[in-house]
């Protein structure tokens, strides 16, 4: 199937591993430009190498901490469009809720929901006056069932899926269109270290609490494992071509089945 992304400009924050690099990968092998992002100008590189020797993508680097405002501001500068903008910058800490501080509650409203307002404010204007446009929230299945070891985590979640659904009413009528995905437990790099540091730490296999975890933390997981990041970036890709012009104001579900819900 031919997605029709090609020349399209896609922006991708936090994007040098994990799901965001499976999302800026796959978007390349459609034939999107992608504006690859990382905190590091190293990592960037190597994202950026990795995409043209492997897939034979058009990507580019940028190297800053998109969290805060300098830095997008001097991406914008840089690379002034965008038709696809992917906000998957985010962070994670478990954490029991009475060691949480403000100064985390604010951390994590900044780089988890303010900076993807922030970019998509920046990218807009562009956007409404090609009167075309993808704004894509990665969310999480923890925005719908708050995870009681990172409740702060949690919330930032619910906060993106809400600003998603705004924004879409904002932009409604035209050929922009504005979702959350909501990945489930996936192995992305982050969540690949926390994993084997259990497994160390207890003296266990990966295998081994990767199936306690199912059994015991995301019980209601239907497929009993962590998802891969090229399953998240599938649907995410197509949700940023033109075929999915009709999608708009949606918080789809790519979470193996943890939400016990139809809808």
């Amino acid at each position: 199937m031919d997605l029709e992304l090609k020349g399209k400009r896609a922006l991708v924050t936090g994007s040098t591993a994990g799901i965001g690099y499976a999302i800026a990968a796959s978007l390349a092998k459609e034939g999107a430009r992608v504006i690859v992002n990382g905190r590091t100008q190293e990592g960037v590189d190597e994202a950026v190498r990795k995409i043209k020797a492997e897939i034979g993508g058009d990507a580019v680097g940028f190297a800053g901490d998109l969290g805060r405002a300098p830095a997008a501001e001097a991406l914008v500068r840089l690379q002034p469009e965008a038709d696809i903008l992917v906000n998957n910058l985010g962070i994670f800490e478990p954490k029991p809720f009475e060691e949480i501080p403000d100064a985390d509650w604010l951390r994590f409203f900044e780089v988890n929901v303010v900076s993807g307002a922030r970019l998509a404010r920046l990218y807009l204007p562009g956007m409404r006056r090609a009167n075309w446009g993808r704004i894509i929230f990665i969310s999480s299945e923890s925005g719908l069932q708050i995870p009681a070891e990172m409740i702060h985590y949690g919330v930032t979640k619910t906060a993106q899926i809400a600003l998603a659904r705004g924004l879409a009413e904002a932009v409604a009528g035209t050929g922009i269109t504005v979702n959350s995905v909501l990945p489930g437990p996936t192995r992305s790099r982050g969540v690949g270290d926390f994993v084997e540091a259990l497994a160390k730490g207890a003296g266990k296999s990966v295998d081994e609490v990767e199936t306690e975890f199912f059994e015991k933390v995301r019980p209601t997981s239907l497929i009993k494992r962590f998802a891969t990041p090229e399953e998240v970036a599938a649907l995410v890709t197509y949700v940023a071509s033109p075929l999915a012009s009709a999608t708009t104001g949606a918080a789809l579900r790519v979470d193996g089945g943890v939400v016990k819900s139809a809808f």
